[in-house]
């Protein structure tokens, strides 16, 4: 995108789990900002030409020898630094104050005192004590030359330090997180009062800038996008249509595995609604057929994965001058393959349509690749997508064949699409569905003794399952009231067939996942 280049903060990641929080805490103020390695070149550094750079947190310990370092070039920019927890110990270290790991670690909630008032903190009462959010072990004792104290909290003498001169602001404790007070303000001001951006990441310059981009990388050539039907493809596509119109060609192909009523909504959201060339692929009984027998959730991803580009690609060569594939990538699944915690082992294995064979010779053509689901969120309803579509919970790549524990057989399919369609219905109907990040519906493949009817049965047992998160990094138990759950489950036992039991998943992320597989 053009504004990338123009007006810009530039975040290195050190490994914090709220790295992406900072960056989206930026883009809310309206200024973009990009995540990169604390291993960028320094010609990559040079071309992006930020107004401002953010050190985010990190695990690590600068007491031990192999650490996470800032690279000299940034340090010596003259480029105003916003250096967060870890970050802030980088600093100290860099400019030889002292840095100490103790006994008094702080985790949570913490009361912070502003000692010396600075433009970081412009518009905070300096009088009043600050609730903020803290995540250390290791802290600043001494501080480096040429810094003074912002301020304190019980544990921690220096809980936030400065420098004037070189436009170094550092904290102990996390701004980007909702339970620090006045964070957004803090965040607010680095980036305007320090680093003097100009307010540029808006929806409407964003979208102008996607349609001009597509425009000018695809011109007057045919693309093909293989839709999910779910949120990033479908903004993918009406951005596609907006700025190619007819050139656009969607294929959905239907796996079997997709919610009960997926295959019709998907025609009457793009066709019908949005005027989108659409090609429906009923491949169900192809998918079903290569899972039997199959239990390995890995082997699942896989053989789902797998088959989908073998019929994606057979339906690629049925059409005439393809040039272009557009996928739904956005900047999490770009994030998570260049973060400091990149981990070589596959954690999503189906994601898009990834692993498409090179002799396609298609060029990619990635719309929001460097935007956030909120973001993306924000777009559809300026496209004017339907809201039902837009607001909906996240599905995997693989579709139900990763809800159901142990094999995937039609029968076991058609029970959970029941199951989930009833937890999303009564979730809907009692106005709560909004209010929850994502809700899921899991097929176990355990047997328990019902009674109905005066007659004992031995059925299936499932699990519902409902969390809130804002970044899907961690996620808490999102907690459903009593008289939703039990009407809930009595409809699930007494509407689906082969169904005895509903039990209720509260684990949290840590330390479990989202989904079950």
């Amino acid at each position: 995108m053009t504004l990338k280049t123009s007006n810009l903060v530039l975040i290195i990641d050190f490994g914090s789990q709220y790295t992406q929080l900072i960056a989206r805490r930026v883009r809310e103020n309206g200024v973009y900002a990009i995540i990169k390695s604390n291993k960028l070149g320094y010609k990559e550094f040079l071309s992006l030409d930020p107004k401002g750079i953010v050190l985010s947190g990190g695990p690590d310990s600068v007491t031990s020898k192999k650490i996470h370092k800032v690279p000299d070039y940034i340090l010596k920019s003259g480029i105003p630094i916003l250096a967060i927890c870890y970050g802030m110990q980088l600093i100290s270290h860099y400019f030889k104050g002292k840095v100490s790991s103790s006994v008094k670690k702080e985790f949570g909630h913490a009361s912070f005192s502003i000692k010396n008032h600075n433009i970081l903190f412009n518009g905070i009462n300096a009088k009043k004590k600050m609730n903020v959010w803290m995540s250390h072990s290791d802290k600043v004792d001494r501080l480096p030359n040429g810094f003074k104290v912002i301020g304190k909290t019980t544990n921690t003498k220096i809980a936030g330090m400065y420098n004037i001169k070189k436009k170094i602001f550092c904290l102990q404790f996390h701004p980007e997180v909702t339970h620090t007070d006045n964070g957004k303000k803090i965040i607010n001001n680095f980036i305007y009062k320090i680093c003097e951006c100009k307010k540029s990441w808006t929806i409407k310059n964003i979208m102008s800038d996607i349609i001009l981009d597509i425009r000018k990388q695809v011109s007057n050539k045919k693309v093909i996008l293989a839709l999910s039907g779910g949120v990033d493809s479908t903004v993918v596509a009406s951005l596609l249509h907006k700025a190619i119109g007819n050139n656009l060609i969607c294929i959905f192909i239907d796996n079997g595995l997709m919610r009960k009523d997926e295959v019709s909504e998907v025609k009457k959201n793009i066709s019908s609604e949005l005027g989108i060339k659409l090609i429906v692929v009923n491949a169900s009984s192809i998918f079903l057929n290569k899972l039997k027998h199959i239990v390995n959730p890995e082997k699942k991803r896989k053989i789902i994965g797998e088959t989908f580009i073998k019929i994606f690609e057979d339906q690629a060569k049925k059409l005439k001058n393809i040039e272009f594939l557009a996928q739904g990538t956005i900047y999490p699944d770009v994030i998570e393959s260049s973060s400091v915690n990149a981990k070589s082992d596959l954690i999503k294995s189906h994601h898009n349509v990834g692993g498409l064979p090179k002799n396609m010779k298609l060029k990619l053509v990635e719309p929001i690749r460097q935007l956030f689901k909120d973001e993306v969120r924000k777009i559809g309803r300026a496209l004017n997508i339907p809201s039902a579509l837009i607001d909906r919970h996240p599905f995997p790549g693989p579709g139900l064949g990763v809800r159901i524990i142990g094999e995937v057989t039609s029968s076991n399919v058609e029970i959970l699409k029941n199951v989930d369609y009833i937890l999303i219905q009564e979730l809907k109907n009692n106005s709560i569905y909004n209010k929850i990040s994502q809700a899921l519906a899991v097929f176990l493949p355990i047997k328990s003794v019902g009674v109905m009817g005066d007659k004992r049965h031995y059925s299936y047992v499932v699990s519902i399952r409902a969390v809130k998160t804002i970044d899907f990094m961690t996620a808490s138990v999102c907690e459903i009231p009593y008289k939703i759950l039990n009407k809930i489950s009595s409809r699930i036992v007494n509407e689906v067939p082969g169904v005895s039991r509903v039990v209720y998943d509260i684990t949290s992320k840590p330390p479990g996942t989202i989904e079950w597989e």
